[in-house]
């Protein structure tokens, strides 16, 4: 079957070796109603979804693995402009002549390629259903005032693979249009400081719309375990951990 050949490929590729990356990448396996999905967890806010024969990467950036040596896509989503989710060398190693990119309006800027979605916007691509929604900080700023993420500039993602609806949320804080998410079964929150969430802040976005699966990433030095306890007593929630500095 093309699928199982697709996601065998795309595991042996997670044993490569890139300089300055790990040597191999954690892989995860849920099951939905039309087949596996794996979920290759490659670090900070890098991730890759196999599903279907497809190949979905999620703002791909070179420091974290070698391009050269992972699979090709067939879907993109780039959440937002800074170097560690978009990255125009990383892009164009695993870019095809077909590869569908999605990507915030700043991104396109940067790059003149792809598709821009914005906050609201919904299309399907590839059969899949993805939903933009709004990513943005309200409480951690730069010295000047202006918001580490601004308001309107930033995607997060929410992709259904079959009868799972999954959530990366890019960088941002718990903000109030979390409250108008459903029925995720997975989440990707960011629990860094000073660029996204405290703990206690992915704690409550964690219990609005209360993802079945939450997964921490782009964690950097923060004390992960912190969160785990936070959510200790929410027995609907199960809080995954994966090496995702």
């Amino acid at each position: 079957m093309k699928t199982t050949a697709v996601i065998l490929a795309a595991a042996c590729l997670m044993l490569s070796t890139a300089a300055g990356a790990k040597d191999t990448y954690q892989t995860d396996f849920i099951a939905t109603s039309d087949g596996a999905l794996m979920v290759s967890f490659i670090g900070h806010g890098t991730l890759m979804f196999v599903y279907d024969g497809k190949v979905i990467h999620v703002d791909p950036c070179g420091r974290e693995a070698d391009y050269a040596r992972m699979p090709a896509a067939d879907l993109v989503l780039i959440t937002h402009e800074h170097g560690d989710h978009l990255d125009p060398e990383a892009l164009g190693l695993i870019a095809k002549e077909n590869t569908v990119i999605l990507l915030n309006a700043n991104s396109f800027d940067k790059i003149n390629q792809g598709t821009v979605m914005r906050n609201g916007e919904a299309r399907t691509e590839l059969g899949l259903a993805i939903e933009a929604v709004p990513a943005y900080n309200i409480v951690h700023k730069r010295d000047s005032g202006e918001p580490f993420h601004p308001r309107g500039n930033g995607n997060g993602y929410v992709i259904t693979f079959g009868d799972k609806r999954v959530y990366v949320a890019g960088d941002t804080e718990n903000i109030p249009e979390m409250q108008d998410l459903q029925e995720i079964d997975i989440a990707f929150l960011p629990v860094n400081l000073p660029y996204t969430m405290t703990p206690e802040m992915a704690a409550e976005a964690s219990r609005v719309f209360r993802p079945k699966v939450l997964y921490p990433y782009h964690y950097g030095s923060t004390e992960i375990q912190r969160l785990v306890d936070l959510l200790e007593g929410e027995g609907d929630i199960e809080v995954r951990i994966r090496e995702m500095q």
